[in-house]
């Protein structure tokens, strides 16, 4: 009888209900429909209303009523202030049920409704307010246009307040904090930086000063607001936090801890990593202790994990190990700095040393990798994250790294085969295990390893061999693309632009070591052309000299290779190409004021002087092969005439003292004038008449000597 009974109650409670909507609906005026209302709203507040019926209050009410109620100042006759304002929003957080209605406009424009009554002061009588408040805020959330809403109409700085205040619900607030976060982090920080800076002292000073299981529940909070810009650094706060927090976690990282514990405390000092570098962690010797214990900790978490032949256990904790790879990766950068290090040379020995055994297991893991994985995230962060050790050690693992080499060219091909639209997007600078679906660009990552191991017999045999050159050409023209996309003049350095000098570097190794692949290989008349179109286009341009130097060397030394082949005879893109390369040759050099006397002395120009030191070995370089192409190019002397290149490298060594000239510079120049002077008579002739017999004489060029004085 009691289920009847309950039945037959609800049965009641369900016609009462009809009644009032009839009532509010036939309502003759506002007493009415008031007194309609309060029972609608006991019934909604009750949880006794279901979607269908939600639906039918609003299609009785509207949205008129509440909005109403909400601006309406003046309560009834012995009911507290807030009482229409509460009947309103109830009707609100009952409409916010049905998604259609959370994202309605009208819904929409409350939003500064709602952050108001979450800021203004609390009194016992309003909880139920704000109650319903956070069910808006929520349900707005949860439509497509509700977060960029929130945010846009102050919504941040509420929810700040709110949780900074500790004010009723303020645990609510916190999980709107992180869900806005989530979606849309950059225009949260744009917007109300000083706020959530707020709350993260407020959770950064919890985390230090409390000791019981709540500072590793923080671990799992608090980098959701550790921002990537603006830099915590940047500001005293943002500084006193990151004190907080590097305090908290040599405490907890000093303590004997459980996986459970240890695993957020290392993710957040990943994310604190990925944010500040390293320079969150304090110099000194309690620094450099809790630096080598993070490093040492995060290889020792690499190599339990990827040693274990338990794909499921691998599986479970991909995400610390990424988090990891961000620690190992800071560890590699720690243990390169000359500058103001914050480990000594004993801590650096020892982390290289465990650093290589965690490589081992990141080798080893690889090497189990099946065809069908290769898509996940975790795969690719493992290769980029040995691609910055091979960047940096060569001479360690390298048998393994040798047996690994076909598995990476395959996997990089595969990655830019697959992913060519997009793989020039910008790489988040830690892979989250969180299938992103974006193609990665795994090749950027592997250059710099690849570039030393070109330069070594056995590694570059098992490059050859797996078809990385006709990769790297294939990337080179992709990424050229992409830099030469961009709007406007090429953009300062990016990460295009030091792949494509890597790249370089890889095939001017090549050039030097295996001449034969260049001229058997198709694709590296492919890679002349693009070279020979892209130096006149990029030479002009400032700041992107380092790249201009690579392309201009190494289009130099593949033309003294490829000389007969049709792209190079005297071709407009042939001749233009040239003409850049002897305009980069001609104007590194100039006259300045001597120093240590009244004449002038031999100088790096202005233009060059900043990048010299990466474009000093590439101009030397490019003498060498221009000398090595006058024989095989009989237009050339004309280019090099046309340039005045003669009268003006004369008038230089004429007017400086010879002894600010090194003797390197000497050979370089008397390279390129021996060969000029020998190929064409239109150049000794101008050497000659520009007094070309004495200063060679003047400055021991021997060779030129002798050959401008054969008849």
């Amino acid at each position: 009888p009691t289920s009847q009974a309950m039945a037959s109650d609800a049965g009641d409670r369900n016609s009462t209900l009809k009644r009032c909507l009839g009532v509010l609906r036939d309502a003759r005026n506002d007493s009415e429909q008031f007194a309609a209302l309060l029972l609608v709203t006991k019934a909604v507040r009750a949880g006794e209303v279901d979607a269908k019926t939600r639906r039918q209050i609003f299609d009785a009410i509207g949205f008129t009523f509440p909005n109403r109620l909400l601006t309406s100042r003046q309560p009834p006759v012995g009911c507290p202030e807030h009482t229409f304002r509460a009947l309103g929003l109830t009707l609100l957080a009952c409409f916010c049920t049905d998604p259609e209605l959370a994202g309605h406009s009208q819904i929409l424009n409350k939003i500064p409704t709602f952050n108001d009554i979450l800021v203004s002061s609390c009194n016992p009588d309003s909880t139920s307010m704000i109650d319903d408040v956070y069910q808006c805020l929520s349900a707005v959330m949860a439509t497509s246009r509700g977060p960029r809403e929130l945010v846009t109409k102050g919504t941040v700085s509420a929810l700040c307040q709110a949780y900074v205040n500790c004010s009723y619900g303020s645990d609510r607030a916190l999980t709107l904090l992180l869900g806005l976060l989530a979606i849309a982090e950059a225009k949260c920080w744009q917007r109300d930086a000083p706020h959530l800076l707020a709350v993260l002292s407020k959770l950064t000073n919890d985390f230090l000063k409390t000791e019981d299981m709540t500072k590793f529940e923080l671990c799992e909070v608090l980098p959701h607001f550790i921002p990537l810009s603006p830099p915590l650094t940047q500001d005293s706060q943002g500084c006193e936090c990151l004190h907080r927090l590097y305090k908290g976690l040599a405490n907890i990282l000093g303590s004997k801890l459980s996986q459970s514990q240890r695993d957020p405390a290392l993710k957040l000092a990943a994310c604190l990593v990925q944010a500040c570098g390293s320079e969150w962690i304090p110099t000194g010797n309690a620094g450099s202790k809790f630096l080598a214990l993070l490093v040492n900790l995060a290889c020792v978490e690499v190599r339990l994990t990827l040693e274990e032949p338990d794909p499921l256990e691998v599986e479970g904790k991909k995400e610390v190990v990424t988090a990891c790879y961000v620690l190992i990766e800071m560890g590699i950068q720690e243990c390169l700095r000359e500058e103001k290090p914050l480990l000594e040379e004993v801590q650096k020995m020892q982390l290289v040393r465990i650093m290589e055994e965690a490589f081992g297991a990141v080798i080893f893991y690889l090497r189990q990798v099946k065809q069908e994985e290769l898509q996940d995230p975790f795969i690719f962060a493992s290769v980029r994250i040995l691609g910055a050790w091979m960047a940096e050690e060569t001479s360690s693992l390298k048998q393994e790294i040798c047996e690994l080499l076909p598995f990476l060219v395959h996997y990089a091909k595969k990655l830019f085969k697959e992913g060519s639209p997009a793989a020039s997007l910008p790489q988040p600078e830690l892979v989250s295990t969180e299938g992103s679906g974006l193609p990665q660009d795994a090749l950027r990552f592997l250059l710099p390893g690849f570039c030393h191991l070109t330069a070594e017999d056995r590694p570059r045999d098992i490059l050859i061999s797996e078809g990385a050159p006709a990769l790297l050409c294939e990337y080179f023209l992709h990424q050229w693309e992409v830099l030469t996309s961009e709007p406007g003049s090429l953009t300062p350095l990016t990460s295009t632009e030091m792949s494509l000098q890597t790249a370089c570097g890889i095939f001017l190794n090549l050039v030097v070591t295996a001449p034969n692949l260049i001229r058997r290989d198709k694709t590296f008349s492919s890679l002349m052309d693009i070279l020979l179109k892209s130096l006149p286009l990029l030479l002009p341009q400032k700041d992107h000299l380092v790249l201009a130097a690579n392309i201009a060397t190494l289009g130099l030394m593949m033309a003294r290779i490829l000389a007969s082949s049709a792209v190079l005879q005297g071709t407009q893109s042939a001749q233009e190409f040239f003409g850049a390369a002897i305009r980069f040759l001609s104007q590194a050099h100039t006259t300045q004021a001597d120093p240590g006397s009244d004449g002038l002395a031999a100088a790096v120009s202005p233009a060059y002087a900043s990048a010299w030191a990466d474009v000093r070995e590439l101009w030397f370089l490019g003498m060498q092969a221009l000398a090595g192409c006058v024989p095989l190019f009989p237009w050339l002397p004309q280019a090099v005439l046309q340039a005045r290149w003669l009268e003006g490298l004369s008038e230089l060594l004429a007017r400086v003292a010879p002894a600010s000239v090194d003797f390197e510079l000497i050979a370089a120049f008397q390279g390129v004038l021996v060969e000029l002077a020998r190929a064409s008579k239109p150049c000794r002739d101008v050497i000659l008449s520009h007094h070309g017999g004495e200063w060679a004489n003047l400055y021991g060029m021997a060779a030129l000597e002798q050959c401008l004085s054969e008849q």
